[in-house]
């Protein structure tokens, strides 16, 4: 097991006092700790990209802060199957949705199961054009999408002004090197990257210190899998009986973010 540079977290109680300690004790460490906890980084972006297919399954907690100051947690569950480079298939179930995503390398279909309408756009290309596509077009980021395009490290640390390196934490049994940064632009983001052979992302976590109460968004990684292991895929989206067709605009709930919190 990895050696913890501290333990800041396990006592909010005592989280100033500690911070203070902390500061000191990393003062001396802190050039190898950032190098190692980019080479950690660096070394699971180069793995990610040398894996042509990958499926998995996830959780996500995304929190929301109400206008009565009341931090609300929305979870979900779904599943990744990704074959590169064109290829993708996305669910996700929670309790306000029931999504579908099929990318077949030309079209992108997203389908409302519960509401049984779907919408289609064209979006040629690969899954990373398709990824940033849905996050700057449609506005409807991909989950884990940071993780899912070719060259993770580049992306991740673009606007990284300060790297930790917090040893080792255990997630569901698998001892992971856990991971935090800070960015010029108001996010903090955590990641816990698996140890060994197969050096994949476990839990990746992202705060927006900039919004009144810190809200955090969490997905855990499961069922990892890739190359031969990784889950067969259907990348050919058929629409179910009686569907509707909408604009994708016009599909309820299809983003993360229920309507109902995001109404003013």
């Amino acid at each position: 097991m990895r050696s913890q540079s501290d333990s800041l977290f396990q006592n909010a109680g005592r989280l100033a006092a500690v911070v203070v300690m902390a500061t000191v004790t990393c003062a001396t460490s802190v050039h190898a700790d950032e190098k190692e906890a980019k080479s950690l980084l660096k070394a699971m972006s180069d793995y990610m990209a040398a894996q042509e297919t990958i499926s998995f399954e996830y959780d996500t907690n995304l929190e929301v802060v109400t206008k009565q100051q009341q931090k609300l947690a929305l979870a979900s569950s779904g599943a990744v199957k990704i074959n590169r480079p064109d290829k993708l298939h996305v669910t996700r179930q929670g309790g306000f949705a029931n999504v579908e995503i099929v990318f077949d390398g030309k079209t992108l279909s997203f389908l409302g199961k519960d509401a049984n309408l779907y919408a289609q756009a064209e979006v040629p290309g690969t899954t990373d054009n398709l990824i940033d596509t849905l996050r700057d077009k449609f506005n409807r980021p991909l989950p884990a999408g940071d993780m899912l395009i070719s060259h993770p490290y580049d992306a991740l640390m673009s606007e990284v002004v300060d790297v930790k390196d917090l040893g080792s934490g255990v997630i569901r049994g698998e001892e992971c090197d856990h991971l935090a940064f800070r960015t010029k632009e108001g996010v903090d983001w955590q990641i816990w990257i698996a140890q060994g052979q197969n050096p994949y992302p476990c839990r990746y976590v992202v705060t927006s210190t900039k919004v009144k109460g810190f809200p955090q968004y969490t997905i855990d990684v499961r069922s990892w899998k890739a190359g031969a292991d990784a889950a067969a895929g259907d990348f050919n989206f058929k629409a179910p009986d009686g569907a509707k067709k909408r604009d994708l605009k016009d599909l309820p709930d299809a983003d993360e973010l229920p309507e109902i919190f995001s109404k003013k």
